[in-house]
């Protein structure tokens, strides 16, 4: 089966962004496929290049990017939700695009892929407030 995941909460304000990483990676132990995790609202700072928990706690930053990174999944932080909380701006040197404080890993994007993703998957799973 193929899943696309949504996170809107942030990862140390709840319990959301962890239950979507431990399904993330117990359905790809059963064999199963995530076709694209999309970070919206509060979310976004799940890829925060910055964060820095202490020793003693989880670094979910640095989990969803390793995750992406060995099993090939796309991470798309919502560009919007990222510039709304200045974690993206626009480029204001002739070029196009934006400058983000995004983690290796994740990458930014509109909607647009949220919307592809919900064609391509088999299921939805909404994770966060």
């Amino acid at each position: 089966m193929k899943f696309a995941l949504q996170v809107n909460s942030a990862p140390y304000s709840g319990q959301g962004s962890e239950t979507a990483y431990r399904f993330a990676r117990a359905a790809l132990q059963e064999g199963h496929e995530i076709y694209r995790v999309f970070f919206y609202f509060e979310g976004i700072y799940n890829a925060l290049a910055q964060s820095g928990p202490p020793d003693d706690e989880k670094d979910i930053v640095k989990r969803w990017a390793s995750l992406a990174i060995q099993q090939n999944i796309d991470l798309v932080i919502c560009v919007s939700a990222a510039m709304r909380r200045g974690l993206a701006q626009p480029q204001h040197s002739g070029g196009s695009g934006v400058h983000s404080l995004v983690a290796r890993g994740f990458r930014i994007s509109g909607l647009g892929q949220w919307v592809e993703a919900a064609i391509e998957a088999d299921r939805l799973l909404v994770f966060g407030d």
